[in-house]
């Protein structure tokens, strides 16, 4: 196999970890549902910005943080407006689901994959083959009946699928290293961050010193906020690993594995509501995921009779 065909081995099975590891989330961020979901968010960032930090700086030295961005001008607004994009994606998605619009965040994402194949194909002049045609036309099919089923204008799904979307774009465009990356995104949040983070603390509104009147978090809710910072870093490392080595248009069809996941957590660990009308919806996107599997199978299978070939 060659160079560039092993690579895209390699990115496609990150971005099958990234998306799994994406998916059982909701299992991790439950043991949290007593803290504000502000303070999650703000924890989120401070956290992995340290833990990423902290190995770049054990891996690339002290001026790890210059070296990235030397001779490359344009990199420091893109990874800026990508860790934005991310830090607002991740703040809307708590704030959606502790207000009860947990379908919407669900539709967001399952959006969100048609949006990078849309993306894909449009801008970044990516080529569908027949099979990947069908694919989309059959999972955009399962979202439209999904939205229709929704009953109104789903902003809160639009508006996750949109953020996600562009951010995948940009660390996709932006030709770093994938935790380089992170951790540049990481460092330009991390001091406003931790101010918000210490001034909610020294008025009441945190629990993580407790340093107000409330009793504070609790030692369990506290580790699990700094561990946060890990279970953060972890996938958007591998995403951005993945995006740089597979289409686009492959990232928006494996990324319904972290969706279906959460659906089937949400069903048969949380026991929500399930009815028929989402079944027709879910069936489509699953389908979908099938056929797009089978497609890359054969399309892997020639790849590797054409390098034999070559090598005969």
């Amino acid at each position: 196999m060659s160079a560039s065909g092993s690579a895209a081995v390699r990115g496609t099975w990150v971005a099958v970890g990234t998306f799994v590891l994406w998916g059982v989330a909701p299992l991790y961020w439950h043991l949290l549902k007593a803290v504000p979901s502000l303070q999650i968010v703000l924890h989120r960032v401070v956290w992995s910005a340290l833990m990423v930090g902290a190995f770049l700086f054990w891996r690339d030295g002290r001026h790890w943080f210059r070296a990235v961005l030397a001779g490359h001008p344009r990199l420091w607004w893109m990874l800026l407006l990508s860790g934005v994009l991310i830090s607002c994606n991740w703040g809307l998605y708590i704030w959606a689901v502790n207000a009860g619009h947990v379908v919407e965040t669900a539709l967001g994402y399952f959006i969100n994959p048609l949006l990078n194949v849309l993306i894909g194909v449009l801008f970044l002049r990516e080529r569908l083959r027949p099979l990947q045609w069908a694919s989309v036309a059959i999972a955009f099919a399962g979202v439209l009946w999904l939205t229709v089923q929704y009953g109104s204008f789903p902003w809160i799904a639009l508006t996750l699928a949109l953020s996600f979307g562009i951010y995948g774009v940009l660390r996709k465009l932006a030709h770093v290293d994938s935790v380089a990356g992170l951790g540049v995104e990481s460092a330009y949040l991390f001091l406003p961050v931790l101010g918000w983070l210490l001034w909610s603390e020294f008025h009441g509104t945190g629990g993580f010193l407790a340093l107000g009147d409330g009793p504070g978090y609790g030692m369990t809710a506290n580790l699990l906020l700094v561990l946060s910072g890990l279970v953060t870093a972890l996938p958007l490392v591998g995403f951005a690993y993945a995006v740089r080595r597979i289409s686009l248009t492959s990232v928006g069809i494996l990324q319904y594995i972290a969706p279906t996941l959460q659906f089937l957590i949400g069903v048969f660990v949380f026991a929500e509501p399930f009815d028929r009308a989402r079944l027709v919806g879910f069936a489509c996107i699953w389908l979908a995921l099938a056929v797009f599997v089978v497609d890359g199978l054969r399309n892997s299978r020639r790849m590797r009779e054409a390098a034999l070939a070559e090598l005969a």
